[in-house]
């Protein structure tokens, strides 16, 4: 039914919607980037079977941009489609738990990686999706989306820097704390916090992860069947050729820098997640910034927390910095953070400067979905942030695991460990030439939209 009054929407849908969104992205911080630490030191090879594990969530964003535009939303009713994905996709990531090679055995490792492989392709595909059709549910049921969207999706920001929390107690090293009788309270929850596990039984928790993101996925699955119905969309004839179109605006050449710069802020924003856990973890784990390993996860949810503080001030800045010197300090907040990492690898430092994470995302990677918007020509805006979710999603990301597997691989140490400043000044200067890019040759024009 439309609904065409512009009041608020009832508390209780609102309530839901934000729960959605809740677990919409605990499900996916719960394993990222632990898993990006976990994963490798199970005994996969950097050349290729590292990059396609974590490549299958790249692969699941290549089929949600022509899945889920041009079938899901068209055949199903996106409560639906979100419940049954999540079911599968739930299944799918609860079962990596279970695939624990012994590392030092370099059969069961090779025997263990396609399964390993095919499961996180299986809850990838399903999974990546549904952040499109949980904004659609949103979108679908909101009254008044442009006032109304900000509140509940930030609730999704807030899911991922929950799903980190529980690792707090788990990582802890239980052993060594002392009853609560002995220290009383204060000094009980002090140990806890101060206490992490490491080596093999650090490893061994860290595996749950996956049992975490599993069971969330399961719980948004049953949740899903109470969301509002929201039918299909209907198919109009001009689907096929959107893409067509959005794709010949890159003859435009202030659009033709975007999209390249958007790629490689993309992938370096990807080898963000790929080396830091391990690099601000333990020594004893191959860290350098000793950090315990309990502790990191939470650490690096600290960008997501400037996040939505940056979000705020993000309509300020545009308004009055413009287009490229937003991107621009959006680009070199990567390299401000590697800069950090790769000279400066001491606690303070390396926590203080994660803070840029929200300049990152919010000055570049949300400032061209709203470019996007409001330059491109109506019938295709769809598309197009589609075409630049492909390459913030998809492509980049993809790339980058193969580099930076690569890099890995190049660049250890005789001791087993890795340069972390050689590899961080790939993403540095990565990040400088997508900077110098936008600056010299990124310049759209002064009128709204552009014409195809």
């Amino acid at each position: 039914m439309q609904i065409d009054s512009p009041a608020a929407a009832p508390a209780g849908l609102k309530f839901k919607l934000a729960v959605m969104m809740f677990f919409q992205f605990f499900i996916w911080g719960a394993w990222f980037e632990l898993g990006f630490d976990y994963i490798p030191k199970l005994g996969f090879n950097g050349d290729w079977q590292l990059p396609l594990i974590f490549g299958a969530f790249n692969i699941g964003a290549l089929v949600a941009l022509f899945f889920s535009a041009q079938f899901a939303d068209r055949k199903f009713a996106a409560e639906k489609f979100l419940a049954i994905s999540h079911l599968i996709g739930g299944l799918a990531i609860g079962g990596l738990f279970f695939i624990r090679p012994d590392p030092t055995d370099k059969a069961a490792v090779d025997a263990a990686f396609w399964p390993f492989f095919g499961l996180m392709l299986l809850h990838s595909v399903f999974y990546v999706p549904t952040i499109s059709i949980t904004n659609s549910i949103a979108f679908a049921n909101l009254r008044n989306p442009s006032q109304e969207f900000g509140p509940v999706r930030v609730w999704g920001t807030i899911g991922w820097i929950a799903a980190s929390w529980p690792f707090i107690f788990l990582l802890a090293d239980w052993a060594r704390v002392p009853a609560m009788g002995e220290v009383g309270f204060v000094g009980w929850i002090g140990k806890v916090f101060g206490t992490s596990l490491e080596g093999p039984a650090a490893l061994g928790m860290k595996s749950y992860v996956f049992a975490l993101s599993g069971v969330a996925s399961l719980l948004l699955a049953a949740f899903s069947l109470t969301l509002p119905h929201t039918p299909p969309k209907p198919a109009t004839g001009e689907d096929s050729l959107a893409w067509l179109k959005a794709m010949k605006l890159l003859k435009h050449p202030f659009v033709l820098i975007l999209f390249l710069v958007t790629f490689i802020d993309a992938a370096v924003h990807q080898s963000f997640f790929f080396w830091s856990f391990t690099f601000l973890g333990p020594k004893s784990d191959g860290g350098v910034v000793d950090i315990p390993a309990n502790w990191v996860g939470a650490v690096m949810k600290i960008g997501q927390i400037a996040e939505i503080l940056t979000m705020l001030v993000l309509g300020y800045v545009l308004k009055n910095l413009g287009w490229r010197t937003t991107m621009i300090i959006g680009v070199l907040g990567h390299g401000a953070r590697f800069a950090v990492f790769a000279f400066m690898p001491e606690q303070m430092p390396c926590i203080l400067i994660n803070i840029v994470h929200g300049i990152c995302y919010a000055f570049f990677f949300a400032t061209v979905y709203i470019f996007v918007d409001e330059y491109f020509p109506k019938d295709v805006r769809s598309s197009a942030q589609g075409l630049f979710n492909v390459l913030i999603l998809g492509v980049g990301p993809f790339v980058a695991n193969f580099i930076c597997g690569r890099l890995k691989v190049a660049n250890t140490t005789p001791s087993g460990g890795v340069d972390y400043p050689a590899v961080f000044q790939v993403s540095m200067i990565a990040s400088l030439v997508g900077a110098v890019l936008l600056l010299l040759f990124f310049h759209p024009p002064k009128k709204e939209t552009i014409g195809s």
